[in-house]
């Protein structure tokens, strides 16, 4: 089998596991709009599995293309495929940045949600604390710190 069989195979599986993940962030983003976390769960591991497979293989591409003469250089992978005349290959390719694109995006979104919903979870804990009132600094980390004196309401 040739390179750029190997690779077209690869590519075959990329695309294949990234439309599934497209299909997962979709879910999730449902899930998380639902505040439903019990289901979250299974669909982070699935979804790290399916990233874990799509990070080794593109180990292997990069593998493949040295093979085939790219030096990563002199570019972006998909300019070396498109100059060797590799059409169809070269298309593939770029489908699967396409799908990749999306589940980046949709992948940004579903941390945004994840973001507000921690921000209101803080904001909710600050009023059951009795501190919902002082001001606020940012940690070390970049997450918002209650600073000044607490209103203690008992003690035990």
């Amino acid at each position: 089998m040739s390179a750029v069989d190997k690779l077209q195979g690869l590519l075959d599986q990329d695309l294949d596991q990234l439309q599934q993940l497209r299909t997962l962030l979709g879910e999730e983003k449902t899930l998380l709009a639902n505040a439903d976390v019990r289901s979250i769960e299974p669909l982070t591991e699935t979804k790290n599995t399916l990233l874990s497979a799509v990070r080794d293989r593109a180990r292997q591409k990069v593998h493949l293309l040295v093979e085939m003469g790219f030096r990563p250089d002199q570019g972006h992978p998909s300019r070396f495929i498109r100059s060797a005349g590799l059409t169809e290959l070269y298309q593939r390719w770029e489908s699967a940045q396409a799908t990749l694109a999306e589940c980046h995006a949709l992948n940004q979104q579903n941390s945004k949600v994840v973001s507000h919903l921690q921000a209101r979870l803080a904001k909710l804990t600050d009023i059951f604390r009795g501190s919902s009132g002082q001001q606020k600094l940012y940690g070390a980390s970049g997450q918002q710190t209650s600073v000044g004196q607490r209103n203690i309401l008992a003690s035990a």
